[in-house]
């Protein structure tokens, strides 16, 4: 829901707020996202490798799957959204580009593809967690 409502409340943004809103979001996230990031990578990766064992299992696959769901999210993020978001860091609220909402659409459908593979690989998990273990 939270996924929804973040999009739509962006998108009745003008633009001064929007700048407001994305800059403090990107300082927030620069400061400490990426330690989540590196800790989801490594620790996924060792569950992976821990079930290299039995790779015909559902836990080595569905571990698998939701890797590769989370480095697909990671690719989107540093190759999609924070270029954009190092370009909305340029702009001040009294200066932007008249094409300002280009940048949020294109970011808001970056972000719709990650949230997709955020979901993809966390439900993968959950279905290895349940199911997966005997």
């Amino acid at each position: 829901m939270y996924i929804i409502a973040l999009k739509n409340v962006q998108n009745c943004m003008n633009a001064s707020s929007y700048i407001e809103l994305r800059k403090l979001l990107d300082t927030n996230f620069r400061a400490n996202y990426k330690y989540a990031v590196y800790g989801a990578l490594f620790t996924n990766l060792l569950l992976v490798l821990v079930n290299l064992k039995s790779p015909g299992g559902l836990l080595f696959i569905s571990s698998s799957i939701a890797f590769i769901a989370l480095v697909a999210d990671t690719l989107l993020m540093m190759k999609g959204n924070m270029p954009i978001n190092k370009l909305i860091n340029t702009w001040s609220v009294d200066h932007y580009p008249a094409n300002w909402e280009y940048y949020r659409t294109k970011w808001l459908r970056i972000f719709y593809y990650r949230e997709i593979a955020t979901i993809a690989g966390f439900l993968s998990l959950l279905i290895g967690a349940v199911f997966g273990v005997k």
